[in-house]
């Protein structure tokens, strides 16, 4: 296969993807992105030893992504995807203006799909950092100007996922408390603004039904990387087998597990992530 342009870049359309979030939860991309693109290599890397990025400065969230592109450039891959809302939010801007391999995030895509379901009130759910950022709020504004937005921090969710809770009674509870306000105000889609949050997705469902449309960032995503990837030419044409490699910069049992719960299939060994800092 020869080599694509895309600018002054010259991309391997066989390299692989890479792929990066503050932890494990990125890994329900990886997952889109293998059902969508099953020929596809993938890189992840999971930030473990700094998680969460939700909590940390503008600043600092910059920092550690521009450290996260860093590796995976160093691994030859020909295009990022940033698989982390609160990564995407504060630092897609500055990773784009610095690489040259295309680098995609999970917001806008999340935004467009929002949008083109038909919507008049929004609820958007997320870490602390994504929505004090007000990244998401911001772009569906200035797309909807009329739009009804309401936004709200869910911190305690992600601590239920990663304990593997998510059919636990007191989730329902705990879920029920954060919408209840949005569901008072009549919300008609609410945004799942992280990529822990697929998985809640069933008991969301169960306990909205479908009066409320749900936008996951990991399927959305993973849609925007096949279409730039098809516009650019450089989807995977070889007929070897594709790999998957996992790299956590912090190794452990919970989080073997956890990457094992998020990726729903089996993988190879996990490795040992050293990042410049």
């Amino acid at each position: 296969m020869s080599a694509a342009i895309v600018s002054d870049l010259t991309v391997n359309p066989d390299a692989p993807l890479g792929v990066f979030d503050s932890g494990v939860g990125g890994l329900t991309v990886v997952r889109a992105l293998r059902e969508l693109l099953p020929n596809e290599s993938i890189i992840y890397l999971g930030d473990t030893a700094r998680v969460p990025y939700g909590s940390k400065s503008p600043d600092t969230i910059r920092r550690f992504a521009m450290e996260d592109t860093q590796f995976l450039t160093g691994q030859g891959v020909k295009a990022v995807v940033v698989a982390c809302n609160t990564a995407t939010a504060h630092a897609l801007p500055q990773l784009q203006a610095t690489f040259r391999v295309p680098i995609l995030g999970v917001l806008e895509p999340g935004v467009e799909a929002t949008l083109a379901g038909g919507c008049e009130r929004v609820g958007i759910i997320g870490t602390a950092g994504t929505i004090r950022s007000h990244a998401y709020q911001h772009m569906l504004a200035m797309r909807q100007p009329d739009l009804q937005i309401h936004a709200r921090a869910t911190p305690l969710l992600v601590p239920f996922i990663e304990e593997g809770w998510t059919e636990h009674p007191a989730l329902e509870s705990v879920l029920m408390e954060y919408l209840q306000p949005m569901l008072d105000r009549g919300i008609d889609t609410l945004v799942l603004g992280c990529t822990h949050y697929p998985l809640l997705v069933p008991v969301l469902r169960r306990l909205l039904g479908d009066s409320v449309r749900l936008v996951d960032s990991a399927s959305t995503c993973a849609h925007r990387v096949k279409d730039a990837l098809m516009a650019q030419g450089i989807v995977r044409t070889s007929v070897s087998a594709p790999i998957l490699e996992i790299y956590l910069t912090d190794l452990s049992e919970q989080a073997e597990a956890l990457a094992a719960s998020f990726l729903g299939s089996e993988f190879g060994r996990v490795r040992k992530a050293s990042l410049a800092g």
